[in-house]
């Protein structure tokens, strides 16, 4: 049901990145289902305790970071699937009001 909602939300949609938990038979589904592309960024194999910055993967963490910083999404309060998309919409808001203004 996610996947036919962003179908329906983004219809240009053609990449999507994702981490190493995606990884399988969910790239050959997504294409032959939806026509897009997904990307699974790994991190590299050689010592994976020291910090690397992964191209691509580094723009996800940095969106997941700023919405750490507004309580009503770190808990799960809301009920409806709705409620909480239209509060992750209102933090990007006020994000970009910080921002420019």
């Amino acid at each position: 049901p996610t996947m036919e909602k962003l179908a329906f939300k983004f219809p240009r949609l053609c990449k999507i990145l994702a981490d190493g938990g995606y990884q399988g038979d969910l790239a050959m589904w997504t294409k032959q289902k939806f026509g897009w592309d997904l990307e699974v960024v790994l991190r590299p194999k050689e010592n994976p305790r020291k910090f690397n910055v992964v191209p691509k993967r580094w723009i996800v963490e940095r969106t997941f970071s700023w919405l750490e910083n507004y309580r009503r999404l770190t808990i799960d309060y809301e009920f409806l699937t709705e409620t909480a998309e239209a509060m992750v919409t209102v933090a990007f808001i006020q994000i970009l009001l910080k921002r420019f203004f």
